[in-house]
Formats: C-alpha cells, structure tokens, sequence
C-alpha cells in the first residue's frame, strides 16, 4: 500500500500538553476547591489547568516557535489525566466544555498552529454510560455486548465487582491493582472472573470495550470522525496495539481521512513497529526509540540509573553509548521505516508517561541542551512536552506531571533560549525539515551529520563528551566554504577545510553542539 503522510507535519514543531497542568484561565469556573498548583502533584488531584488557559499562553508558545499542539484527553473523566473517559463527545466542564475547545481551535488555526487530539478507545472509565447502564441492568441491558462481561455472572444477576476498593469498608481485604503494581494480563482476562468484566491490566477503573461489537466500532469511528468534523488536525491513539484487529484502525484511517484527508494520526507505540506504519493505519508513532538513544548518547555519567531502572519501558533501553553506538542505533531505526514515515514521526524526549528529560539526565543542563539540539536537528517533528524547556524536572508519573510555573524567576531561562533559538533555526531552514540524513563522522563522543535539500547543506555536529573533540568529516561533493550558524551558548565548531574541500577537519568543543551551512 503507498505511504501518505500529512506534508505539513514534515514542519511542525509538537508542544505536548497535559491540560490540567499547563494554565488555568479565570474564565473556567471552578466547582470546587483545587489541589494547590505548585504543590507536589497527586494521582487523584486536580490543579484546574484548562483549554482557555492554553489558548491565553499561544502567544508563549508561538514565541517558542511551536505550530502544533497535541493535547493529551480532554473528553469527560473522573481522572486528572483523563484517560478515564466517561463521555467522548463532551470536553470536561473543568476543562471548559465544548466552547472552550472550539475557541482554542479557531484562536490556534488563525495563529497556523495545528491540534491533535487524543484518543483512549481500547478502554472506558467505569463511569462511561453503557457501562454504567449494564451495572444498573445487569443481563437486561442492551448494552451488555459493548464490555467482555462474565456473561455467566451476569445472566445469575451477580453484580459487577467495580469498586472492590470499597471493600475496605467492612474490613475485607483489598485487592485492588493500581498503576505500578504488576498486573497479570494486558487484556483484562484475569480479572473477568474478580470484578466480572475485563479490565485494563486488570485495573476495575478501566473496564475494556469489545471493538468486536459493531455499535461499539460504530460509536468510536464516529467520534473520531466527528472531532474531526469539529475542526481538529489529527489523533494521537492511546495503546493501539491492545486492540487486536487490524481491520478496525483500518477503517479508523479510512474514515478519518474521507472527512480530513491530511489528517494527522499517530499512535503510541513505544518500540519499533513497521507493520503499524504500512500505509494502512497509522502516519507515524510517538518515537520513544529514539528518545532513548538521544538520551544515552548525551548522557553519559549523568544518567539517573537508579531512576530509570524504576521504568517499565525506559529501564532496559537508556545506557551510556558513544557516537558510533548512537549512530548504529540511529540507522536501524530510520531503515525500519520508508523515508516518509521517518520524516513525519512524533519525535519526543519526555511525555506524561515517562520522567521527565532533564530528570533522567540526572538535572545536567548541558545534556540536556544537546538532547533537544539532536530533537531538533534529525528527521522527524520534535515535540516538546510542556515545561522541559524552562528545566522543569519530575520522575515517574505523577511527579512527570507537575504544573507549570508561570513565575519566570523558576525557569531556567538560557535553556529555553537556547531551544528556542534551535527551533527557530529549524523552522527557517527547509533542509532541516525535509533534507536527507547522511551521517559524515562517529568516533569517541564525536558525531557529525548532513542534512541535505537539493543545494541547500547543512553540518550537525555535537559532542556530549568533557573535552574537545577532532573528527575528520569526508563529503560526497567538495565544500568550498563554511558558515557556522550560531545558537546561543554553545562555541561553535572550528573547521579547517582540506584544499580540494573533499574532507575537513571538525573540532568540536565539550558539550555543545553546532549547525554548519556548507556552500
């Protein structure tokens, strides 16, 4: 099947947010009384961030030099993150409801800025209506196909065990899995027989929808084409792959694209997945493979070892590398996509699932400039998750979640200068976005690659190393000058070309990083 990626991603640059912990407008009415917004975040507490405060900090964003937005849920839920929907064509009234999204997407698309939306249709909250209505009705319910129920349970009129914390009441032990907690199955079925319905990894919040059914297809393609109708750029699926049918996500794509054919969809998949990038499902996943090996090329000692051990994803896959390691690394996961893929892939360092950037790099600001430098300068749409680029720090989830600190005496200010000058950089160089990768020099903690756009040539080197470092760089065309393009707070490489401009000699000072233009 050809490939067909949206072009526009190819010059986006992705600003993560986790809506109830980005801005709160006071526009939003409240119902209640909040968690503090700079205190610790909790798993259960709400800051009261919501879509009128993200629409009154686009002129922030913009100044950083984002044009796309991917908001994590924001459809009704009983959870702070809400990956717990109980309405999926609804906002969260906390959030500002439907309004509040529909000015933040006109406010955003007159500014040129895209947004995607999130959506979690493997599972439901317990509060989900169908769901609610088989808890009321038992075996009566017409919906009593849109869950795996205990059929057998049902029809003997025993109830749904969907709050076995509520146990602990009476005294009776707790059994309740949480978040963290090894869980035996992914999809549910051991814990049919406990709660009476398939959950989640077995978590009673998060009952799974049967995609078999086809009013339950029906209502997901729905709200996936009616957001879309709405006025939203694209999807970010939540946990794709724990929905065992092909032909559905088939059919998401061809129905997302009937109504917007440059609709942007993109799944979370956290390792190399070829087969889901076919042509035939999804444009691009949330590229984790690389953040991890950006991260363990420019970290180095710095590593929060203990930390990511700690991770369910990132514990065997972040370690100490050196430039060739990165590089080999680097290869193998460009070669396992077609180049258009690769082009239009959710580059990420950190999101709300994992710790954040600056945190796993053991708070090191040099690592972490050259892990966003690297973001920025590879093939794929860097995304930023919300506050990395003022320093804002954070562990396993929910300290990844943090509110932002809009006191601008927090923010590591040089940092986010520094990414925005990166970014900006990018944006007004189209061989950064769309030029060909060729790397040109890998040795010790020395790496130097082209990006090439018909004449236009661009140098990237960096070298996460402590001491300077000399890489022989060989072209492919002679170069005959060399212009290096300043970023703030790094030395630029010094280059002494060879008389015929086949070769160079490129010497790189300590933790930084340099973009050379090559005429």
């Amino acid at each position: 099947m050809p490939i067909d990626t949206p072009d526009w991603v190819r010059d986006a640059i992705f600003y993560q947010i986790f809506p109830d912990r980005f801005a709160a407008s006071e526009r939003v009415v409240k119902p209640g009384p909040l968690e503090p917004w700079d205190a610790p975040p909790t798993l259960h507490g709400f800051k009261g961030g919501d879509l009128l405060g993200v629409v009154e900090r686009l002129p922030y964003l913009a100044d950083l030099g984002v044009n796309a937005l991917y908001l994590t849920p924001i459809f009704a839920s009983a959870s702070n993150h809400r990956y717990h929907t109980y309405d999926y064509l609804e906002v969260d009234p906390l959030l500002g409801g439907n309004d509040a999204l529909r000015t933040l997407l006109d406010e955003a698309h007159a500014r040129g800025m895209r947004v995607v939306l999130d959506g979690v249709f493997n599972h439901t909250g317990r509060g989900f209506w169908a769901f609610h209505h088989v808890m009321e009705n038992g075996a009566g319910s017409p919906y009593r196909n849109w869950y795996h129920f205990d059929r057998a349970a049902l029809e003997a009129m025993r109830p749904l065990r969907a709050y076995p914390g509520a146990d602990a009441r009476l005294g009776v032990a707790v059994d309740e899995p949480w978040i963290g907690q090894a869980s035996p199955s992914s999809d549910g079925t051991a814990s049919r027989e406990r709660l009476g319905y398939a959950a989640w990894w077995d978590l009673p919040a998060l009952p799974k929808l049967n995609t078999d059914e086809p009013a339950v297809r029906e209502h997901l393609l729905g709200v996936a084409e009616h957001w879309l109708r709405f006025g939203i750029d694209g999807w970010r699926l939540d946990v794709p792959q724990e929905i065992r049918d092909e032909s559905f996500w088939q059919e998401f794509r061809e129905r997302c694209r009937a109504i917007r054919p440059d609709a942007y969809l993109v799944g979370e998949i956290w390792y190399v997945a070829p087969e889901w990038l076919a042509g035939d499902r999804f444009d691009a996943l949330m590229n984790y493979p690389l953040a991890e090996a950006i991260m363990s090329f420019v970290g180095g000692d710095h590593i929060d070892v203990e930390l990511i051990r700690t991770h369910h994803e990132y514990g065997p896959n972040i370690r100490p590398t050196d430039a060739p390691g990165f590089v080999t690394r680097l290869l193998e996961l460009n070669a396992a996509y077609d180049p258009d893929v690769v082009a239009v892939q959710l580059n990420l360092l950190g999101s709300h699932d994992a710790p954040r950037v600056r945190t796993v790099l053991g708070g090191n600001v040099e690592a972490t400039r050259l892990a966003m430098f690297l973001q920025a300068t590879l093939p794929g749409a860097p995304c930023v998750y919300y506050g990395d680029e003022i320093g804002l720090e954070g562990g396993i989830d929910p300290d990844s979640r943090r509110a932002f600190p809009w006191d601008e005496s927090r923010w590591d200010g040089r940092l986010r200068d520094f990414l925005r000058a990166t970014l900006q950089r990018r944006a007004a160089e189209p061989a950064l976005r769309r030029g060909a990768l060729t790397i040109r020099a890998a040795a010790g903690t020395g790496l130097a690659f082209e990006r090439g756009l018909g004449e236009e040539r661009l140098l990237v080197v960096a070298n996460p190393g402590s001491s300077a470092t000399a890489l022989r760089v060989e072209f492919d065309r002679a170069v005959g000058h060399v212009e290096p393009l300043a970023l703030p707070g790094d030395g630029a490489a010094a280059v002494t070309l060879e008389p015929n401009g086949a070769a160079a000699k490129v010497e790189v000072p300590p933790l930084s990083g340099s973009i050379l233009r090559l005429t």
